[in-house]
């Protein structure tokens, strides 16, 4: 009981703090974009030519060079293009975002120490400006899925569903790789290697019959899997092909949030001791 009702505070605390500063929040969001692309002659463009370059890239690839013919079946309803970019797109914004909370507090040293801002946004600001390119990207697959099989699946309506929780889950993660990297800078090293390596680490290059036995496990073991197969249910199959990989994928973003904002509301008084 006092578990849950801890749980409880954790969300009602970020939950008023968010909407209180909702507008410097997304106000911090939208410099971080323009930041990224200052200076530039095509400037926001970026945004949705990053996605359609890097999917195009994809397509090419795996259409015309391996040449994977998959689709057309139930076990698998659509190209393999659509089943890699279904999972690859979250996981690139997880990835982002990642690499952008892990240097959080320590890259705005000068906003941490000024008592009156509210760092808690620091993290959020993060995510958010991260998630925008998985907005176009899946925006710019949907189209792409649609005209390819002129079908719009149900499942599509849960993908409201889907980014909440996967919301959930990136704050947490910002929040915990904030915290700690404030204190262990060599963690944002560690985040690149695994950035680099994940991809390779959830289902989305391969197909499911194609995952050796005893390799399975690593699958299994890794909590972004699950938020691959989720995608993949509401992207690629239109059904829920993995319905243990929903409940999964909730179970750990809602646990990853509270713990990862308890752990940033405990130690955030002193991270001006370490900057």
């Amino acid at each position: 009981m006092r578990l849950a009702k801890g749980h409880l505070q954790a969300f009602l605390e970020i939950a008023e703090i968010l909407q209180r500063h909702s507008s410097l929040t997304i106000e911090m969001a939208k410099q971080d974009l323009r930041g990224r692309f200052a200076g530039q002659a095509m400037g926001s463009v970026w945004i949705v030519a990053h996605p359609m370059f890097l999917m195009s890239i994809y397509l090419f690839v795996f259409a015309f060079i391996f040449k994977q013919k998959v689709g057309g079946t139930l076990e698998m309803p659509r190209d393999f293009p659509t089943y890699l970019l279904a999972g690859l797109i979250p996981w690139m914004a997880v990835q982002e975002s990642m690499a952008k909370s892990v240097t959080a507090i320590v890259s705005h040293a000068n906003l941490v120490k000024q008592v009156v801002f509210p760092i808690e946004i620091l993290p959020v600001k993060a995510v958010l400006s991260s998630l925008l390119t998985q907005f176009v990207a899946l925006t710019l697959l949907m189209v792409y899925s649609f005209f390819i099989t002129i079908d719009i699946p149900w499942t599509y309506l849960l993908l409201p569903f889907v980014l909440i929780m996967q919301l959930m889950l990136m704050m947490g993660i910002a929040f915990l790789l904030a915290s700690v990297g404030a204190y262990f800078r060599d963690l944002k090293d560690i985040v690149q290697m695994f950035a680099a390596a994940g991809p390779f680490l959830v289902p989305a290059f391969y197909l499911p019959t194609q995952i050796p036995s005893l390799f399975k496990p690593i699958l299994y073991c890794n909590p972004f899997s699950y938020m691959v197969w989720v995608y993949q249910d509401v992207i690629y199959f239109g059904r829920i092909e993995h319905p243990w990989a929903w409940l999964i994928f909730f179970t750990i973003a809602l646990v990853t949030f509270v713990i990862g904002y308890r752990l940033f509301r405990k130690v955030k008084t002193m991270f001006g001791n370490v900057l």
